[in-house]
């Protein structure tokens, strides 16, 4: 299979939520010579970027969302571990996570993507992840950036309570806060005291790259 046809099948099979599939695309390109940045960036994350649009738009339904999520996941890790450790300068560290009660996580399943390929060291919590769990997870991973997202308005509280629990704990200086999510606005995150606020995966990037260096 030629290398356009790989990048149209990784794009494909996230679409699908092909779990088995992902990986079977991700092992053929490495196999095939194709480098593990451009299947992930042109192929798999073309293919996620694809499902928040169909699921914005009502042409997917949760249970999709997931599967897709997951097969993005694994498309993800094999890429990864192909990456030659001295071709990409690790950049930091990053604790990410949907907030507790809420089960969406194809926005932050993209910034993952993104960040890892930008030469990220990152620990995905996953979904419906409780405020305590970020705190613990990020002191014993060193993390520098804290990230935290939320599809519900209903839900927008978990990154409040987060913010008010590191302050408590005396660790708000310790970690830069990062939030986002469709419901999310710069408004929100200057009212509970984050750090920044991401638009989308890519200004997600750009944010904690910046939130990096300052801290340097």
């Amino acid at each position: 299979m030629d290398k356009e046809k790989l990048l149209e099948e990784a794009k494909n099979v996230i679409i699908q939520g092909n779990i088995n599939k992902a990986e079977e695309i991700a092992r053929l390109a490495l196999k095939e010579g194709v480098d593990p940045l451009e299947i992930l960036s042109k192929g798999f994350i073309t293919g996620i970027s694809r499902v928040g649009d169909l699921f914005g738009s009502g042409r997917l339904f949760m249970p999709d969302l997931i599967l897709a999520a997951e097969a993005m996941k694994k498309a993800t890790e094999i890429c990864n571990e192909a990456i030659p450790g001295g071709k990409i300068e690790k950049r930091g560290k990053i604790v990410i996570g949907t907030v507790e009660g809420d089960i969406h996580d194809i926005g932050k399943a993209i910034v993952v993507s993104l960040l890892k390929a930008n030469g990220f060291e990152v620990y995905d919590l996953g979904r419906d992840v409780p405020t305590q769990k970020f705190i613990e997870t990020a002191q014993e991973f060193n993390a520098d950036v804290i990230g935290s997202s939320c599809l519900l308005t209903t839900t927008m509280e978990g990154q409040k309570k987060l913010e008010q629990e590191l302050r408590r704990l005396g660790l708000r200086e310790r970690f830069k806060t990062i939030i986002g999510g469709a419901p999310v606005t710069q408004r929100w995150a200057d009212r509970i005291g984050a750090d920044a606020y991401a638009e989308d995966a890519a200004d997600g990037v750009r944010k904690i790259r910046d939130l990096i260096a300052s801290k340097k």
